[in-house]
């Protein structure tokens, strides 16, 4: 099937031709049709399969009449991070860029100032892409309005009902028009946060497709001691030559430790993470895109919908908390139909949570062992661990716990059609 054959007007065929669209992946295929209906959307597909796509030609095929002045908000996108927002806007914006009348797109992230947001909004916005905090600033100081919105797409749609950005979320979905269209979107959607999705949806279609990660990936896992790992990749990065390397670690204090040891070997690196200033964060991760980076070592702020094209490898220095969070990472690479690989190093101490994601995801990877880096620990009972970061467990991992024992659906729901169940988290997303 070809993008024509989906319906969409000859300026966005122009567009997606211009992108080197050949023709529509499955999920693009299944879903835009869906969402030109109107219809409510859960849809999962695996990293790299064009999901931004799919729900922005839709929605700027709705954009054709001719615009209200001042403009009214008519599409809401909501993302988990501030570079997966600005990313989302990029490609919209491409898209848009030859449709016969402008398309004003405005994007709102946290991290940087507000004014020249609430700048950009003066006058109404067509799209705006957004992360909920500042958003819900953007509403408090009256900078933009709902009542025109015809759609909401939570983008990373499972990690936005996680328990970070419950409160943000429910006061967002409060301030919303109903009913509208919802567009759900991820390559995951675990059982915790099924009932959740389900009550933002009205008769929804579901479009599944191979979630799991792309059979272009290689996966592999290695045993090495933890104190021994920077070496090992260093190794790893020299030997096959990676021109480029996704580095994921498990926290901030990690990214900039070895990243330094990284530099030091002569290897260029640099940190990404939560607690750098926003435009350190834009730097690092457009320098690794346009491959003046070799390295960049990241905590989970990295390892939702960024797209970096033709990235050969990725490694899991430190194995993610959640067994859903490995798909998300390792499925930077292998996008697109390129070949990548992804190497997970397991330790002694984390040799039990890699079998767990295993078990997870049905794989059976075998433990190589590279010469002159062979293991000397002895397993660590996993009864002992508490989790992969250490023998206590995190705040957030008592908070699911204890949501997964009282999440309850709600029978009963306001005008939004949305509820939130009765537990309330604490914990808030630092991205």
């Amino acid at each position: 099937m070809s993008f024509a054959a989906l319906g969409l007007h000859h300026s966005l065929l122009a567009a997606v031709a211009a992108r080197g669209y050949a023709e529509p992946t499955p999920v693009q295929r299944e879903a835009i049709p869906l969402i030109l209906a109107g219809r409510d959307l859960q849809a999962s597909a695996q990293t790299g399969s064009g999901k931004t796509a799919a729900f922005a030609l839709p929605l700027l095929q709705r954009l054709h009449t001719p615009p209200e002045s001042p403009r009214a908000l008519q599409t809401l996108v909501l993302a988990p991070t501030r570079e997966l927002a600005e990313q989302i806007a990029q490609v919209i914006a491409d898209l848009a860029r030859d449709l016969p009348q402008s398309v004003k797109v405005v994007t709102a992230v946290g991290g940087v100032s507000i004014n020249p947001q609430m700048m950009a909004l003066r006058g109404g916005a067509d799209i705006v892409i957004a992360t909920p905090g500042r958003l819900l600033d953007l509403l408090a100081h009256n900078a933009l309005s709902f009542r025109g919105l015809q759609t909401l797409v939570l983008d990373e749609a499972d990690r936005l009902l996680e328990l970070g950005f419950e409160d943000e979320l429910d006061e967002l979905l409060q301030a919303l028009p109903s009913p509208r269209q919802t567009l759900l979107f991820s390559a995951t959607f675990p059982d915790e946060v099924l009932g959740l999705a389900a009550q933002l949806l009205r008769d929804p279609a579901r479009v599944e497709i191979a979630a799991g990660p792309p059979a272009v990936i290689q996966q592999r896992a290695i045993a090495v001691d933890a104190p021994r790992r920077t070496q090992l990749l260093r190794s790893l990065i020299e030997t096959h030559g990676w021109p480029q390397v996704l580095v994921f670690v498990a926290t901030r204090y990690a990214t900039e430790h070895v990243a330094t040891k990284l530099r030091r070997a002569g290897i260029g690196a640099i940190a990404l993470h939560g607690e750098l200033a926003q435009m350190v964060r834009r730097e690092a991760l457009a320098d690794f895109k346009a491959q003046r980076t070799r390295v960049l070592v990241a905590t989970d702020l990295a390892a939702r919908g960024i797209d970096i094209a033709q990235l050969p490898a990725v490694v899991n220095y430190d194995l993610p908390r959640s067994a859903v969070d490995y798909v998300h990472r390792i499925g930077r690479t292998g996008r697109a139909g390129e070949e990548g690989v992804a190497v997970s190093f397991v330790s002694a101490a984390t040799e039990a949570h890699f079998r767990l994601i295993e078990k997870r995801h049905e794989l059976a990877l075998p433990r190589e062992v590279i010469a002159g880096f062979e293991p000397t620990e002895t397993e660590v009972p996993a009864a002992a661990t508490g989790g992969i970061k250490g023998k206590r467990k995190s705040k957030k991992d008592k908070l699911r716990e204890a949501a997964g024992q009282t999440r309850t659906v709600e029978s009963a729901a306001p005008a939004s059609g949305f509820v939130w169940p009765a537990w309330r988290g604490a914990a808030k997303d630092q991205t």
